[in-house]
């Protein structure tokens, strides 16, 4: 209660100020406000033998200095932070608007640029424009949200308040930019495919239902866009991507958050081998635009990203880490059972695979293609001429994730079909329709081609260094909470 009643407190001081601010004609919420300099270009334009730049900035206060007749703040935008002197004598009657200046406060400020006597670049306001009244104050007096389920909920603070979060997003954006741009300079077209599906298909995760009024009719958040931009291969789109959301109605954790960004790309006439190149080159450029030495700190790990990356059969490596053959179904289920997995309704493959995942995926920590999967957990998938028990199917590996999943396209409608059958056999009522167009699709003709499908969210983990997937996406799904304060 005494938290609750401080914090009501400081706020209504806030809303104090305000009335003063009305009470002065001047509006607490602000108008547009054009010819600001960014706070990082104010600062770098100071010239000590220019004692005449005049410049203006705008952004949010950090911090405030309050020492009678003259006043330090410090303001910040999203390109970084410059100091600004307010003085009595030079403001004049904008001095009382100074003095009702808060911590969160935004502003504006005109004036000549100089140093401090301690060196510091500081704006000598001669005129100060305000622009928004906070009435909450900002966390700890711009020290920094820590609370980690305040930050998530709390996005618009965080940001703010935690620039290194800033930074992070922006680097996001700028990975994302990157991604499009080497794939349209390689000859790609960026497309859109539905984000509400009739028929919940592309990949086995549990989907999200909702329901068309008009319509009357249920449809599927899509899972993945796989079905659709296969549908363009047929009409001659040769080489698609598209950058999107997809939704799986399944746990969150570190990894996970039930929303979640995808890049899915296909490419007509390639195969797996195709899609290898393609991830390698578009994650180098990336690294190459972050370090020297292609290495990359991932918490206290220090990943090593020069090419080319090893590539190694499932079975090879399941062999090397779990120490018996895949093919070994019986020593392979006694592998399961001492792991506590319920093994015994299950198919052999996927036993193998449940195994697989526990034994190797965490011993993968440099890039690692990991190719040539059991066809039966594959049926999207074309199978090796020689040998049709292993699907060309790749996944690449960091650090233990999942980054990318790759397959050499499956285009044979007969056999897609049976494949669809056979998927479908066991699966809850709204997972269990079969996607009878694309098999008509199929039937016109695709052409051979690689498909590949590879996590925004988790390449940016990587690449920015952040722990959680939550720290990566703006606006997390959260538990909801009766109170967000």
């Amino acid at each position: 209660m005494d938290n609750i009643q401080n914090i009501n407190e400081y706020e209504q001081a806030r809303r104090d100020k305000l009335e003063k601010l009305r009470q002065l004609n001047i509006d607490p919420y602000g108008q547009r406000f054009d010819g600001a300099k960014s706070c990082a270009e104010a600062a770098g334009l100071y010239d000590p033998d220019n004692e005449e730049q005049l410049v203006t900035a705008a952004g949010r206060i950090i911090l405030l200095r309050d020492i009678g007749k003259l006043i330090f703040i410090t303001i910040r935008d999203w390109t970084g932070t410059i100091q600004i002197g307010l003085s009595k004598k030079l403001l004049g009657d904008s001095w009382n608007t100074a003095k009702l200046l808060d911590l969160g406060d935004i502003v504006a400020a005109q004036g000549m640029l100089g140093k401090t006597k301690t060196g510091e670049v500081t704006i000598w306001v001669t005129q100060l424009t305000f622009l928004t009244k906070a009435t909450l104050p900002p966390p700890e007096k711009f020290h920094g949200l820590q609370d980690v389920e305040r930050r998530y909920r709390q996005r618009y603070v965080d940001l703010f308040a935690n620039p290194d979060v800033m930074t992070t997003f922006k680097d996001r954006a700028n990975i994302v930019r990157t991604i499009r741009q080497y794939l349209t300079e390689r000859g790609f077209l960026e497309v859109e495919t539905p984000m509400m599906q009739t028929i919940a298909g592309g990949a086995a995760a549990r989907p999200f239902v909702t329901h068309h009024n008009t319509l009357d009719m249920d449809l599927f958040l899509r899972i993945a866009p796989e079905l659709f931009l296969k549908r363009l291969l047929v009409g001659g789109m040769e080489r698609v991507f598209e950058i999107n959301r997809n939704f799986r109605n399944e746990g969150i954790s570190t990894q996970h958050n039930p929303e979640f960004t995808m890049c899915e790309l296909y490419q007509a006439y390639a195969d797996y081998n195709t899609m290898m190149d393609i991830i390698e080159g578009i994650t180098s450029t990336l690294v190459k635009q972050r370090s020297e030495n292609m290495q990359l700190p991932f918490g206290a790990t220090t990943i090593d990203y020069s090419t080319p990356w090893a590539r190694k059969t499932y079975a090879e490596l399941f062999k090397e880490h779990v120490g018996v053959d895949m093919h070994n179904i019986a020593e392979v289920r006694a592998k399961a059972r001492s792991l506590e997995i319920n093994e015994a309704k299950m198919d052999d493959m996927v036993v193998v695979n449940e195994v697989f995942e526990e034994y190797v995926e965490d011993k993968l920590i440099n890039p690692t293609f990991v190719i040539d999967y059991p066809a039966a957990l594959c049926p999207l998938t074309k199978r090796k001429t020689t040998n049709p028990e292993v699907a060309e199917r790749f996944e690449l590996f960091v650090n233990g994730m999942e980054i990318a999943n790759a397959y050499t396209e499956l285009n044979d409608p007969a056999v897609q079909e049976e494949n669809f059958r056979l998927q479908l056999q066991g699966q809850d009522e709204t997972m269990a329709t079969m996607d009878e167009d694309f098999v008509t699709a199929l039937k016109y003709g695709m052409p051979p081609a690689g498909g590949l499908g590879f996590g925004i969210d988790r390449l940016v983990m990587l690449l920015t260094n952040s722990p959680s997937i939550r720290d990566v996406i703006l606006f997390p799904t959260m538990r909801p909470t009766e109170s967000h304060a």
